[in-house]
């Protein structure tokens, strides 16, 4: 018997689990396209929809 590492003769073919696009990180990232986006939008949103009415019960209320 040699002492020889293990060598395993299916490296070549499961290579490509190990290439990053395969990551967690990318595999989430990729599982919500656009959130981040959304989530930016909807709350500006959020936030001028509540400018734009306090502002305008405020002018109401005056009368």
């Amino acid at each position: 018997m040699s002492n020889l590492p293990f060598r395993d003769p299916w490296a070549k073919r499961d290579a490509w689990r190990r290439h990053p696009v395969f990551s967690n990180r990318a595999m989430f990232s990729s599982m919500f396209p656009g959130l981040g986006i959304a989530i930016v939008a909807f709350s500006a949103y959020v936030l001028a929809d509540n400018f734009y009415l306090s502002k305008r019960n405020e002018d109401a209320s005056h009368h």
